[in-house]
């Protein structure tokens, strides 16, 4: 019953869909002060930047999408250490300024800096991914990351043998909770007498809870030597020191946001890497971009939940398939979260 893999393979194209269903008109764009510049997407990364096999890739993967269907120009910049919001003002606001249209702020950190610089350039359709900013020109970018949380819980309670799991978040801030709770959730659903063990590397963003794998890995080697045999990351690039610390002990990871297994950098521990919990930021982004080719600029809100695909588990790793039961329990919970018959917390 391979079943769990489609949803990754189909989830690109459901999120465009959805996204095109609840298309909003826009301005048309004219070059100038204003921006709406006749150059293409570009997307101003999060902590961690590109390279992070995770959240920015994600991003990125759907600017290559974009560039390669759209034959147009586009663009991506890192963040730098120690940024400030007036820091990422300023990187939209160029970016916007040389005509770049859409320009997106990758997480939720650049909620403040695209408020004020989308009021600026009315012309150019500003996307946000995992906050809400309200804007006649913005599109929020939100996901359901609890949904998919909560499968991987299912699925690191039936992979336990020791009773014991693991949750690593990369900074104390909402966005993660919703992992943990989720996560926590699906764990004691599937068996109460499982222990979860959950930790916050840094409790703010500039102290290197999402760039630093150093730290993921020292987090999860305690959790290790407290009898955890799964470990579950929601923290960016420290997420890859999380993921080398269970291969060093063989238990499992469990990654998160792009499908870990699959990503190059981390093909030496990729036989650890049990599933990965999913969010369609590739769709997302590419989904933009494309209603922006297309002269209807998407703005509001949009939501990637697991009834849309927008959100998902991979089973890439054939010896997920060996997990007894998993693929069984993960169906039952996917169809309880999508009928409404199982809530799942964000808290």
């Amino acid at each position: 019953m391979r079943r769990i893999s489609r949803l990754t393979r189909v989830a690109v194209g459901v999120a465009s869909l959805a996204l095109a269903a609840t298309a909003c008109g826009g301005t048309s764009g004219e070059s100038g002060d204003d921006g709406g510049g006749d150059k293409g997407l570009a997307i101003a990364y999060d902590v961690g930047g590109k390279g992070d096999q995770s959240f920015n890739d994600a991003a990125y993967a759907g600017l290559q999408r974009a560039q390669k269907e759209f034959g147009y120009k586009t663009a991506d910049i890192e963040p730098t250490d120690g940024e400030t919001d007036a820091d990422k003002e300023q990187r939209l606001t160029s970016l916007a300024k040389q005509g770049y249209n859409p320009v997106i702020g990758v997480g939720f950190a650049y909620g403040p800096a695209m408020k004020a610089v989308a009021a600026k350039y009315p012309d150019t359709t500003f996307g946000i991914v995992d906050s809400v900013v309200e804007g006649k020109n913005v599109a929020s970018l939100v996901f359901a990351e609890n949904e998919a949380s909560y499968l991987a819980g299912v699925v690191a309670a039936k992979a336990s043998k020791s009773k014991t799991v693991g949750f690593v978040g990369g900074v104390d801030v909402p966005l993660i909770h919703k992992f943990q709770a989720g996560y926590e959730q699906g764990v004691k659903d599937t068996d109460p007498k499982i222990k979860v063990i959950s930790q916050y590397l840094t409790q703010t963003a500039e102290e290197g809870g999402f760039a630093s794998p150093d730290k993921g890995k020292a987090a999860a080697e305690g959790q290790i030597e407290k009898k955890a045999d799964v470990v579950y990351a929601a923290a960016g690039l420290s997420g890859q020191g999380v993921i080398e610390a269970a291969a060093k002990a063989k238990i499992w990871a469990i990654g998160v946001d792009s499908d870990q297994y699959q990503q190059e950098a981390l093909a030496a521990y990729k036989d650890s890497i049990l599933t990965s919990a999913l969010k369609d930021i590739n769709g997302a982004v590419f989904a933009l971009a494309k209603s922006v080719e297309d002269g209807k600029p998407l703005t509001g809100t949009h939501t990637f939940d697991l009834k849309s695909n927008g959100v998902g588990l991979s089973d890439s790793n054939p010896k997920f398939a060996e997990i007894s039961g998993a693929e069984e329990a993960v169906e039952k919970a996917k169809t309880g979260i999508v009928d409404g018959s199982i809530k799942v917390k964000t808290e």
